[in-house]
């Protein structure tokens, strides 16, 4: 169920991006403290990339994670990254380690790839609620009502329109 709720969120990423222009996906918005939808989108592709590209090696550091700039202008780079994350995200769980340099100092953690998963899609879904703020201003482009909300939100509303 998890990779299923990885992939329809991942699908939901596509499905805005096959919409936007480059220019659109590139223009600094106030809304984002003149941040873009490339920076973000960029920003949720490089962490799955990163547990993806460290799966067999057994030790993540987000931290110290590829910053692939064409990612955050180029609609069809993003796209072509997102397709091969969804074609590599089912994996079987295993332990990880989990390094972070908060502050500069490196600290390990146990952790596994379900776990990790779990906060990528998390991290995900925080990003597209940002990115839905400047999506909400451009009446041309169409995002699924999931989009930027967190399942057991999704849930709770179901719940209370029952």
């Amino acid at each position: 169920m998890l990779v299923e709720n990885i992939k329809n969120n991942l699908c939901e990423n596509i499905e805005l991006l096959r919409q936007l222009t480059n220019d659109e996906y590139s223009h600094k918005n106030t809304e984002l403290s003149n941040a873009t939808i490339g920076e973000h989108m960029r920003h949720i592709i490089e962490l799955f990339e990163c547990l993806l590209d460290n799966y067999d090696f057994g030790s993540v550091n987000y931290d110290n994670r590829k910053r692939d700039l064409i990612l955050q202008t180029d609609v069809n780079e993003a796209l072509s990254k997102i397709e091969k994350i969804l074609v590599e995200i089912d994996k079987p769980n295993k332990s990880l380690s989990l390094v972070h340099n908060c502050y500069s100092t490196s600290e390990t953690l146990s952790t596994n790839y379900f776990r990790e998963l779990v906060y990528n899609l998390e991290h995900s879904i925080h990003h597209q609620a940002l990115i839905k703020v400047v999506v909400l201003r451009l009446p041309h482009i169409k995002v699924a009502n999931s989009f930027g909300i967190a399942p057991s939100t999704l849930e709770y509303r179901r719940q209370c329109a029952q």
